[in-house]
């Protein structure tokens, strides 16, 4: 089965070079490009990717919230961010919103294959470094018992404008989102630290962000 592949990158040089090296290296790969988020987005509205590789600077992008936006339309989408930003700054932030692996532009080209390979078939990629960083992390995770570590970042958004009063619609013109992945995400939140209304919420703010 033909493996389809989304580069978005605003350099050609990038999207050409990686296009070539793939193409070289992995079997049965179909490479589509995009210059910017917007067009990426409008890529995932047309064509089925089996995997979507994401520079962080991007015209139009968001951050982080690229890889909610990427999966609110291709909910099965595996995503590997490309990107020269320093991995012990992003890689984390990247991988907690949902992202399956981080790799630097500087990596040679057999790193590169190894990379996509292994998430395209399931796996998540990072550094061996990057790997230790997290190990140390999660093991921080188990003995702080915070529930409000297990949010991503964008649901942390939004559990911190809840506690603020917001209501639904305004935390979706506040976000520039829609209400129905303000909806998503709240169940998630609730679900994630086993409560069921907002007052819990606050209790829990006030004791492990207080």
């Amino acid at each position: 089965m033909i493996k389809k592949i989304l580069i978005v990158d605003d350099h050609f040089i990038v999207r050409s070079g990686m296009s070539l090296l793939l193409e070289n290296e992995i079997d049965s790969v179909q490479i589509f490009g995009a210059n910017d988020f917007q067009e990426a987005l409008a890529e995932c509205g047309k064509v089925s990717f089996d995997l979507v590789i994401l520079d962080i600077n991007l015209p139009g992008g968001k951050k982080c919230y690229m890889v909610d936006d990427l999966r609110e339309l291709q909910n099965d989408v595996k995503i590997l961010i490309f990107s020269a930003h320093e991995e012990e700054i992003y890689a984390f932030r990247y991988i907690q919103a949902g992202a399956n692996g981080y790799l630097n532009k500087l990596s040679d080209s057999d790193t590169i294959v190894k990379a996509v390979k292994t998430v395209l078939e399931g796996g998540k990629y990072i550094s061996t470094d990057i790997l230790d960083k997290f190990i140390a992390f999660s093991q921080h995770k188990r003995e702080s018992n915070n529930p409000l570590e297990d949010l991503t970042h964008r649901e942390f958004e939004i559990a911190e404008l809840l506690v603020k009063g917001y209501g639904n619609l305004e935390i979706a013109n506040e976000l520039d989102i829609k209400m129905t992945t303000v909806s998503t995400h709240k169940l998630n939140i609730f679900k994630k630290t086993h409560i069921t209304n907002i007052i819990e919420l606050s209790e829990l703010f006030k004791k492990f962000k207080g």
